[in-house]
């Protein structure tokens, strides 16, 4: 996995554009695995691999992270807009299997730097993971390490910090960083897996069997049909764009669409977006409310990246 030194989130923040929702029951693997992208059985305590749920056509319904946390007891890590959306549809599916589906409240997020994830996690009794991907922890609480930067995401049922304004931007400036998209509610049922670059990420699991929206999603990988993706991109602005608003070319054609954005330094404002390949490649001049749109580095390659194998070599060291 290519990489690149990215800086470090300093501080402890209070995430509440994400939740949590409990997956629980004898059959709770069995349920997800015939919904979601990952590879459930790779979710074993240790390893937490990104997933997303999609419509029959294939379309992202939400994108989160998939934790295991005690036995027949899964956590999966989602954006707060579309968390009751979810579970909506995931009980009409989850009654067949006797699996419980809720929107846990009285779990906290968490997001922390470093030096204050070691005093909590040490607060806590908890070892924190020595590589992203992983988590350690239990019902109580539980720390998930965040790929690329050392960032820490705790789950956890009190203390939590004051929210801080400047703290957040900070913490989604290192998502956009990272080009982790976590997709909102105007973005439901809008994009493919490969869009948001999700096999990059080890999000998609092509050696699993079927569950909804698979076969769009394999035949697009292994066909090379997916025509758009996601980047990651700067401008000179001072207010931050929308989500699904346009990037155009200078015939003021549009090329793709605003996914998440932070303000930056200087006067400066980073995002993702989901643009057309060929603007990427060629490639062809963006813009954003008429400032010019400046394409930067990922520090990943945008590739597949195999979830066995990812689970497999961090669970080896």
């Amino acid at each position: 996995m290519a990489t690149e030194h990215l800086p470090t989130f300093n501080g402890e923040v209070r995430l509440d554009h994400l939740s949590i929702l409990d997956i629980k029951g004898e059959n709770a693997e069995k349920f997800l695995q015939g919904q979601t992208s990952a590879q459930v059985s790779l979710a074993n305590g240790s390893f937490a691999p990104l997933t997303c749920f999609c419509t029959p056509k294939g379309r992202i319904i939400a994108n989160g992270q998939l934790f295991r946390v005690a036995e027949h007891h899964y956590r999966l890590l989602v954006s707060t807009t579309l968390a009751d959306k979810l579970a909506t549809h995931l009980k009409k599916f989850a009654v067949f299997y006797r699996a419980e589906l809720s929107l846990n409240c009285a779990i906290a997020l968490v997001g922390a730097g470093p030096a204050q994830a070691l005093e909590r996690a040490r607060a806590l009794g908890l070892v924190l993971p020595a590589s992203g991907y992983l988590h350690s922890g239990d019902e109580k609480a539980s720390v998930l390490r965040l790929p690329f930067e050392e960032r820490y995401l705790f789950c956890i049922e009190d203390d939590m910090p004051d929210a801080d304004a400047a703290l957040e931007n900070a913490w989604r400036l290192a998502d956009i960083r990272s080009g982790i998209a976590w997709l909102d509610e105007v973005q439901e049922d809008h994009f493919l897996p490969q869009m948001i670059n999700w096999e990059a990420l080890g999000g998609i699991s092509f050696k699993k069997g079927c569950y909804t929206g698979q076969e769009v999603v394999a035949r697009a990988h292994f066909r090379g049909q997916v025509k758009k993706r996601l980047v990651r991109a700067s401008l000179k602005a001072d207010a931050l764009p929308a989500a699904t608003e346009s990037l155009v070319s200078d015939e003021n054609k549009s090329l793709g669409e605003v996914v998440s954005s932070a303000f930056g330094d200087q006067g400066h404002v980073e995002l993702l977006a989901v643009v057309a390949t060929k603007a990427i490649e060629e490639p062809l001049p963006l813009y954003l409310n008429q400032q010019p749109v400046t394409l930067e580095s990922l520090p990943y390659a945008v590739e597949r990246l195999d979830p066995e194998q990812l689970s497999a070599s961090l669970m080896s060291t």
